[in-house]
């Protein structure tokens, strides 16, 4: 019997696995190929697929660009020291509700520095007028029912408006415009030699020059509210040059318009920036809404607060009724123009009015309840202010400004009618002793009582004034138009101030609409 060895066997073994190893890879490799085929196939797919076209794109980046801010076309003065004014400490004092917002200024092509007045009417006709008809709340100019004057829009004055007025509104606009200066202002003591007239005309009655710009606003406001503009109306060059003057008046970083002195400057400013303010609503230019808005604001500064105004910026704590009344006429042309408004002044405004009014007699006090219009001494103290009741009656507009209605018209306020009482017992009568009227009182208790309306105080009031302010006005030489600078205040502004505020008393039967009707 023979033996193998055990290196034999493992030997034999080993090769008995590697052919079984090799025959089992052999039936595999078909299938093998077949996945190698699949797997490039595939690889080549991917490849040829566009991955590019798949990818997801990133939002795009929008760019902005704001148009540039509206320049000046005018050159501001140079800022002197007298005009520098401190600030006042924000109070306390809770906000009423804020005003209408401010509308964004337009790009517009400005003239140069040394404009033309004919260049700068082409500036104001590249904006349209908004004549948006009389305001809302106080009919700020525009004329009758909201449709410019009969000279500025042509639609006719109201009806019942005598003849004789008529007459004496056209020829008041005559003699302003012929005693406007080359430059655009009017002047309070210079009015004979600076005007358009081209020589010394042979008038009297200057007033005092520091109140150049106080007199430019008020006969600017006699042309605005007969329905002229920058760009509308038979005297809109008048307009557009006199309020181009104001604008270069106005020191850029305080917002007064004009220099600050002696004491009345705040009067001068308030009245220039009244003329503003309507010239602004009724044009929306907006070369007129930063100048309007630096000057309100100004205004705002000058309050007292939780109070009212009187002459300092910053206030010093003292205010007079006088002063407030073209405050409030201001700031509700202002806000109804939609510019920045603090209405808390408002309220500080009717605090004032109801410490200095007697609620026995309904008389408004000046700087105090019982105390009368003011006077200076050795200047203006032979005109009684016991004749009028000026202050009464700046009381009574001013409270239909500040929203309230007197009791007789459904309201709450029974003061207004015993102010509109009072009112009635001092018609305008011609002075018994030649001194002149009150124009002053006439204008504000004109205002006043066309918003009590009705037989019992307006139609007397109404009746009474065209009887004796056209009577007044001068119709001889170069005077004619004019009228005289009598009373206890036209020796201050002089024949261009009594004219103008003329004016605007014989206009408030289409200058103003009746507030409690509006509202």
């Amino acid at each position: 019997m023979s033996h193998t060895s055990p290196v034999s066997l493992t030997a034999r073994h080993a090769a008995e696995g590697f052919d079984d190893a090799l025959y089992h890879w052999m039936q595999r490799a078909p299938w093998l190929a077949l996945s190698a085929l699949a797997h490039a196939l595939l690889f080549a797919i991917l490849l040829a697929i566009p991955w590019e076209l798949l990818r997801r794109e990133e939002p795009p980046e929008l760019e902005v660009r704001l148009p540039p801010q509206v320049e000046d076309p005018f050159e501001e003065p140079p800022i002197e020291p007298e005009r520098e004014l401190d600030p006042v400490e924000p109070t306390d004092e809770p906000k009423l509700q804020d005003s209408l917002p401010v509308e964004d200024a337009q790009p517009v092509d400005e003239p140069s520095d040394d404009a033309t007045v004919g260049e700068l009417s082409d500036v104001f006709d590249d904006f349209p007028d908004a004549t948006p008809g009389a305001i809302s709340e106080i009919g700020i100019g525009g004329g009758w029912s909201g449709g410019g004057g009969h000279l500025g829009g042509g639609r006719g004055r109201p009806v019942g408006l005598g003849r004789g007025t008529e007459r004496a509104l056209v020829a008041g606009l005559e003699w302003l415009r012929a005693h406007q200066a080359p430059d655009g202002h009017w002047s309070a003591a210079g009015f004979m030699h600076e005007n358009a007239l081209g020589r010394a005309c042979a008038c009297d009655g200057p007033g005092h020059d520091v109140h150049d710009v106080g007199v430019t606003g008020l006969a600017l406001l006699a042309f605005l509210g007969d329905g002229n503009t920058t760009r509308a109306g038979p005297y809109r060059e008048n307009v557009a040059r006199g309020v181009a003057w104001l604008r270069a008046q106005q020191d850029r970083d305080s917002g007064l318009i004009g220099a600050r002195h002696g004491s009345a400057w705040i009067y001068d400013h308030a009245i220039a920036t009244l003329a503003l303010c309507e010239a602004w609503y009724f044009t929306r230019n907006p070369l007129l809404r930063d100048p309007a808005q630096r000057a309100v604001d100004l205004i705002s500064r000058a309050r007292n607060p939780y109070s009212a105004w009187r002459y300092e910026v910053p206030p010093t704590g003292e205010s007079d009724t006088s002063v407030t009344g073209w405050m409030v006429l201001v700031l509700a042309s202002a806000e109804e123009g939609g510019l920045r408004v603090d209405r808390t002044a408002f309220a500080g405004a009717l605090s004032w009015l109801d410490e200095v009014t007697d609620p026995a007699t309904g008389r408004a006090g000046y700087s105090a309840a019982g105390t009368l219009s003011a006077r200076m001494p050795g200047i203006n103290m032979d005109f009684p202010p016991e004749r009028g009741e000026a202050m009464t009656a700046v009381a009574l507009l001013s409270r239909f400004l500040l929203g309230q209605v007197p009791g007789s018209l459904g309201g709450d306020a029974e003061v207004m009618d015993r102010h509109a009482e009072l009112l009635r017992t001092r018609l305008p009568a011609a002075s018994p002793d030649g001194r002149g009227p009150d124009l002053y009182y006439w204008y504000y208790a004109s205002y006043a009582l066309f918003q009590m309306g009705g037989s019992r105080h307006w139609e007397p009031w109404r009746k009474a004034l065209e009887g004796v302010l056209p009577a007044a006005q001068r119709v001889d030489g170069d005077l004619a138009g004019s009228w005289d600078p009598d009373g206890p205040w036209g020796m201050v502004g002089g024949r261009v101030y009594s004219t103008a505020l003329s004016l605007l008393t014989l206009e408030v039967q289409y200058r103003y609409a009746r507030v409690v009707g509006a509202r």
